[in-house]
């Protein structure tokens, strides 16, 4: 399950600074819908950045797997809260889905519970 929650760690890190580095544009028009400041938007795409990195150096030193997932979860709920309240179709919810899911895995497997 440890290998199997590194790579899931790694699915992660790369899928987030993906979106945010290489597809920042889409970024940008998520967040003027959700009428979501600029400010909030790049405290969320740093937050989000370091977390990966994080989630990377966790493969190395555990000790941080734990929070990092943590919050990558929350802030995947937060995308889920985001999606709602703008009405987005099924399928915008599913990336961050996907990732809330695997995030919650990490936690599990760090925590001995899966």
């Amino acid at each position: 399950m440890e290998k199997i929650a590194i790579f899931c760690q790694i699915i992660i890190a790369v899928s987030v600074i993906n979106v945010w580095v290489f597809r920042y544009d889409n970024i940008v028009e998520e967040f003027v819908q959700y009428g979501l400041s600029n400010l909030i938007r790049n405290i969320v795409g740093a937050t989000k950045i370091s977390l990966s990195t994080l989630l990377i150096v966790g493969i190395f030193y555990e000790k941080v797997v734990l929070a990092s997932s943590l919050l990558m979860a929350f802030l995947m709920i937060c995308a889920q809260i985001a999606h709602i309240s703008v009405k987005n179709p099924l399928f915008k919810y599913i990336p961050s889905f996907i990732l809330l899911l695997l995030s919650l895995f990490v936690v599990g497997v760090n925590q001995g519970i899966v």
